[in-house]
């Protein structure tokens, strides 16, 4: 069995935008609810291109540090970054560790969690 098809499987399925992103901020992918969500910045032509670039300067500073703090410590895994609530959502956003069979930071990506479903 291939384990990147379940992997995928688990990723696509997320309601939620999830944009996954190697360490020089490539955006690696984006599963289909991201490329929705981002479909006015250019949904899955954003693949390939820097994450840093669809954020002002203060964001791009919160990502480059939450990936430094990631990787100098592999007890970080996940960090909160902000709170969205505008447009319905009630979501915390953060940005969570992607780390390989030794705990070496490979990558990272941006999870929505919905508060809503905390109380239901």
């Amino acid at each position: 069995m291939d384990i990147n098809m379940f992997l995928k499987g688990i990723i696509d399925g997320d309601e939620k935008p999830i944009v996954v992103c190697d360490l020089s901020h490539t955006i690696i992918y984006m599963n289909p609810a991201a490329v929705k969500n981002y479909e006015k910045r250019g949904g899955a032509s954003l693949i390939g291109k820097s994450v840093l670039d669809c954020h002002n300067s203060h964001s791009q500073e919160i990502i480059k540090n939450n990936v430094s703090r990631m990787q100098k410590d592999k007890s970080v895994n996940k960090i909160f970054e902000f709170h969205k609530a505008r447009n319905g959502a009630n979501d915390d956003v953060y940005c969570v560790a992607i780390r390989d069979e030794s705990g070496n930071l490979i990558g990272y990506y941006e999870k929505f969690e919905d508060k809503n479903l905390h109380n239901a």
